[in-house]
């Protein structure tokens, strides 16, 4: 296995709410439970895609692990240490080493300042004023580079803006790069070029990306290992090719069963669908105890109810796990 370059043990990340007058009456002190006691390692060389639908808590945890969000509790560690940094001196050299690209370019982007200036302010930010900033446009692909040096972001393609972000954030030198939903802002025509960049970047830079996305098909294209996000909490794991085509978890199962079917489209018999679960994802600032899904599992248990699920290996495949007491050798 390749070298761990960033880990999180337990994290999580409660937001508190603001109180009403009843809560105040009655001593309560109310948050949203956002992301709760997620571990995961970032390898040197290799794509960790993190799926889930919209507020399942993905973005929260690029978030955390680059520093932007205090930690309500866990760890993260760079190179095995542990990482508390929020500002000053050791935040910039955390952040020459870990380096987030947002969803949107065009409001991650000053529209007020070219794309010359993007770059070599990042550079010159994180020590690297010798690099010129027409040899990371041409890193991300965007030749040549004079046609885009001295152009603001509302001159360019959505796709381009997304190119001079992760140009910029390459301007730093990371080993780490969090990736959250870097095409879903993208059209469809220009999302695969994109990941394509991401891809040969990891090869040639060797880097350790975490790729969010709520679309579980371009995670198995992507991605060498999947993790599957319900409701702040992490609930499958393993390899790409696994998880997509041997899924274990009946949420998993559903998300793949929301994805458009090519086989259906062109006309061919589709294959068997998941069983139907009901119901709307939990309120997260009083989620349910034991198994998140329970509310809208087919398969529900009295133990599901109770208690929350550890991490159970799946069948014969190494690493392939589920959060789900389906899997529990005793039921």
């Amino acid at each position: 296995m390749s070298e761990v370059v960033l880990a999180a043990a337990g994290l999580t990340k409660h937001f508190p709410v603001r109180r009403r007058a009843r809560d105040l009456l009655a001593g309560r002190r109310r948050s949203v439970h956002a992301v709760d006691d997620v571990d995961l390692e970032l390898r040197r060389g290799r794509v960790t895609a993190m799926v889930g639908e919209s507020g399942s808590g993905k973005s929260t945890v690029a978030r955390l692990l680059a520093q932007l969000y205090g930690r309500t509790a866990g760890t993260v560690r760079l190179h095995g240490k542990p990482m508390t940094v929020r500002s000053g001196r050791r935040f910039r050299a955390y952040c020459g080493r870990v380096q987030l690209v947002f969803q949107d370019p065009f409001a991650s982007l000053n529209p007020a300042h070219t794309v010359r200036y993007h770059l070599t302010r990042a550079l010159r930010l994180h020590g690297r004023a010798g690099s010129a900033a027409a040899e990371l446009l041409e890193r991300v692909q965007l030749a040549p580079p004079e046609r885009f040096l001295d152009k603001f972001p509302h001159e360019l393609s959505g796709g381009q803006r997304q190119r001079v972000a992760i140009a910029r954030a390459l301007a730093a030198g990371p080993e780490v790069l969090l990736a959250d939903e870097p095409v879903s802002m993208l059209d469809v025509s220009i999302r695969l070029g994109v990941l394509n960049l991401l891809r040969d970047l990891k090869d040639r830079l060797n880097l350790a990306i975490l790729y969010i996305t709520h679309d579980i098909a371009s995670a198995r294209y992507f991605a060498d290992e999947v993790l599957v996000m319900y409701a702040g909490r992490v609930v499958e794991g393993g390899d790409g090719e696994t998880v997509t085509q041997h899924a274990a978890h009946p949420y998993t199962r559903l998300l793949i069963a929301s994805a458009p079917d090519p086989d259906t489209i062109a006309g061919r018999p589709a294959a068997a669908p998941a069983e139907p679960a009901g119901g709307e994802p939990p309120s997260l600032i009083d989620p349910p105890a034991g198994c998140r899904f329970h509310p809208r599992c087919p398969h529900v248990m009295s133990v599901c109810r109770e208690r929350v699920p550890p991490r159970l290996d799946v069948g014969d495949r190494a690493g392939h796990w589920a959060a789900c007491w389906l899997y529990r050798g005793d039921t």
